[in-house]
């Protein structure tokens, strides 16, 4: 597979990212700090979506349901040279299935996640899923 995305930005202002559809705004000044997703917390959100698509995609191969997920991620980014250090992850799945086996779907987002992968292989990641029965 092959992407090709467009990215534009306006000089002491803002940017954004053009993906099919869709309109990413991201700040690149100190004023937007507050106010809009910098480029890691992008980077990080590129993460977690990673991680929910394969729920979604495994909820049919594992053959579970579930009525939503939560996600959160925290990192640690090193100074010299800047990077990502560290990831954690909590990922909640509301299910009453007891076809949803976290353990086997933590390992298939594990392997099979195109992000996941990209980023363990310059960063340790270390997560757990829990299931919310309610």
């Amino acid at each position: 597979m092959e992407y090709s995305i467009k990215a534009q930005s306006f000089s002491r202002n803002k940017a954004t990212i053009h993906a099919k559809q869709s309109e990413i705004v991201f700040g690149i000044t100190p004023e937007s700090a507050d106010l809009l997703p910098n480029p890691a917390e992008l980077f990080l959100g590129s993460f977690l979506a990673c991680i929910l698509k394969s729920v979604e995609r495994f909820s049919i191969f594992m053959n579970f349901e579930y009525s939503k997920t939560e996600i959160t991620v925290n990192a640690t980014r090193f100074e010299k040279p800047p990077r990502m250090d560290a990831i954690n992850y909590e990922l909640k799945i509301y299910s009453q299935d007891p076809n949803l086996n976290s353990e086997l779907l933590k390992k298939n987002i594990e392997k099979f996640g195109t992000i996941y992968n990209t980023v363990k292989a310059s960063c340790a990641i270390t997560g757990k899923i829990t299931v919310i029965t309610t």
